[in-house]
């Protein structure tokens, strides 16, 4: 069944009938969500649509299934160039490069990148001023008539991109999630209690946050916004507690984020002058002492990271701890060793699992079993 599916999908997709192929390989995924081909090959028909973040999303979930998949790597640097995040783009281009070295695809999209980073860099400068000169131009001048024409055209595409990111909104579970800013960092909270560490894989590109939650039984959680403004991704930090998951976004900028997601009505601010001491508000109370929250709130987080626990429960919160201090080889390595082993390796050496398949190694006196379903 699920392979007639997908072949049914593949034609589809020749018959540039991609809504249809996306529909076909989502029913093929129901069947088999352990193949990697076929996120991989529904990210392909997402981009055909325009449909950029949810192929990035796909694409990430085919590389986390099988790290070697090449044509994974080559959607999401696709998707990403789509998105102008030319820097993540680069990134994921070069780790499929190194598993398809003679696919001349990779060599020319990142040739593409560098000369987007580079016009990017040289010319952020003269594109202000452009923008500013234009302002001024009387209406019946054919520039002014062509930037018009081509704002209407950038907002169009903007919209379009946010009325698809509302449609995958609207079918995912519901996490509550909310966040405050810094001057140098934005930091974005999601209340998700008793969530492994092993479950929540979080992306991160120029402007864009993936954050997906995969727990065994439930629905798959994805928060995918694009940002109000740019982060440096190599910055960033993820930290997954008992009760929820707190991420912290490292401005490129130091500008004041209006929201956390981006709008094309609204103009950022510099922040001219930092900021010394940050203050949360003082509620009023009939107490006669007032509660230090701050100092409460370390304490809470001092207790959480040096609570001790026994069994299964300790053996977790151990894994998480060294995830979570993993660098991103690291990271991968340990996915990697754990789900082709079925759970039974966990290496955190990339060199040493990276080229091959780990193979199964159950404890002494247990015998590994595959099962078919």
């Amino acid at each position: 069944m699920g392979e007639e599916l997908e072949k049914r999908a593949k034609e589809a997709f020749f018959d540039d009938d991609f809504a249809l192929a996306v529909d076909l390989y989502s029913q093929a995924i129901e069947l088999d969500p352990n193949d990697a081909n076929l996120f991989a090959d529904r990210a392909q028909a997402h981009i055909k649509l325009n449909a950029f973040t949810e192929a990035i999303s796909d694409a990430n979930r085919a590389i986390l299934l099988n790290p070697s998949l090449s044509k994974s790597y080559l959607r999401k640097g696709t998707a990403c160039i789509k998105l102008e995040e030319y820097l993540t783009a680069k990134l994921a281009l070069q780790n499929g490069a190194a598993f398809a070295p003679d696919d001349a695809r990779f060599i020319n999209l990142i040739q593409e990148c560098d000369r987007r980073i580079a016009e990017e860099s040289s010319g952020l400068s003269s594109t202000l001023s452009s923008k500013s000169s234009v302002t001024s131009v009387p209406s019946g001048n054919s520039s002014h008539s062509r930037n018009t024409n081509d704002a209407v055209t950038k907002e169009a595409e903007v919209d379009s991109l946010t009325s698809q990111v509302n449609e995958v909104t609207l079918n995912r579970p519901k996490y509550r999630h909310e966040y405050y800013q810094k001057p140098e960092e934005v930091v974005v909270t999601i209340f998700a209690k008793g969530i492994s560490a092993k479950d929540v894989v979080v992306d991160f590109g120029e402007q864009i946050l993936s954050v997906t939650i995969d727990v065994p039984g439930q629905d798959v959680y994805r928060f995918q916004p694009r940002l109000f403004g740019k982060i440096i991704p190599n910055n960033c930090r993820v930290e997954v507690l008992l009760t929820k998951i707190e991420i912290r976004l490292a401005k490129a900028e130091a500008i004041n984020w209006t929201s956390l997601e981006y709008s094309n009505d609204v103009l950022p601010t510099k922040i001219n002058k930092p900021i010394v001491q940050y203050e949360r508000p003082a509620y009023p109370s009939s107490k006669p002492r007032t509660r230090d929250w701050d100092k409460l709130e370390a304490q809470v987080k001092k207790e959480e990271k040096e609570e001790k626990l026994d069994g299964d429960a300790g053996l977790n919160k151990l894994f998480r701890d060294i995830y979570q201090n993993a660098d991103e080889d690291m990271r991968r390595a340990m996915s990697k060793s754990f789900l082709e082993s079925n759970g039974t390796v966990l290496s955190t050496d990339w060199k040493e699992v990276g080229s091959k398949k780990v193979q199964g190694s159950p404890p002494d006196g247990m015998e590994l079993k595959k099962w078919e379903y």
